[in-house]
């Protein structure tokens, strides 16, 4: 059954395949990754009809289809991996979080990383709360910045729900990282939290050292609210 799947959403990736596309993708992307070359919105709706067409494997076949396609060399094989984490990330079993750090720590880049950390591990740590502090900690400290920046932005999409009190201590603990996603991540996780609490985020840019590019980041929404407020004045 997972070869079998997998030889299917093989067949369809090679149909669409563009290579004039997948050079393009391969540079911009700085030669991490090969491509097929089709291009994300041809994908999404691919995979779409894919999953209408052959449903997702099943919860004792999942995690093997999913490390299988995310061994493969094409990129786009980790993304129909992700789409199919996509359909229960809502109910995620209770080890799923195993398989989310194996694939945050392999073919590791910001494509992959930003989906999992806002949307796959966020979830998870909503149904699974007690498993949050243990593993974002281990991340914190693990010395991979692909972890700890999941454990930045795991909580980008928590709003009012988001425990700040953890949010500044992983902030601070890196603040003063100069791996230039770590910095990112921190100006959009605080950027994003400004829109639920931007005296939060406001007093705590004010009061607290960050690299510039984070600063700025952290405070890009806001300036621009207040540039649209005093242009109404």
């Amino acid at each position: 059954m997972p070869a079998l799947y997998i030889a299917k959403v093989t067949t369809i990736l090679k149909a669409h395949a563009n290579p004039q596309n997948a050079e393009s993708m391969v540079k911009y992307m700085r030669n991490q990754f090969a491509y097929f070359g089709i291009k994300a919105p041809i994908l999404h709706d691919l995979f779409k009809q894919f999953i209408k067409e052959n449903g997702v494997p099943d919860s004792s076949n999942e995690a093997e289809v999913i490390r299988a396609l995310w061994d493969l060399p094409e990129r786009e094989y980790q993304y129909a991996a992700m789409t199919i984490l996509a359909e229960s990330r809502k109910r995620p079993p209770e080890d799923r979080i195993k398989l989310l750090e194996e694939l945050i720590i392999t073919k590791s880049w910001w494509d992959t990383i930003d989906s999992l950390a806002a949307n796959d591990v966020g979830l998870y740590f909503v149904r699974y709360p007690d498993s949050m502090l243990s593993y974002t900690e281990k991340w914190m400290n693990s010395g991979n910045f692909w972890l700890q920046r999941t454990a930045l932005l795991f909580q980008l999409k928590y709003k009012t729900k988001t425990d700040t009190d953890l949010l500044f201590k992983y902030i601070g603990q890196c603040a003063n990282d100069k791996e230039f996603f770590i910095r990112k991540a921190i100006g959009w996780v605080l950027r994003e939290y400004s829109k639920t609490d931007a005296a939060a985020v406001l007093n705590y840019v004010e009061h607290n050292t960050l690299s510039p590019l984070s600063s700025r980041e952290a405070l890009k929404w806001l300036s621009s609210q207040s540039k649209i407020e005093h242009t109404m004045l």
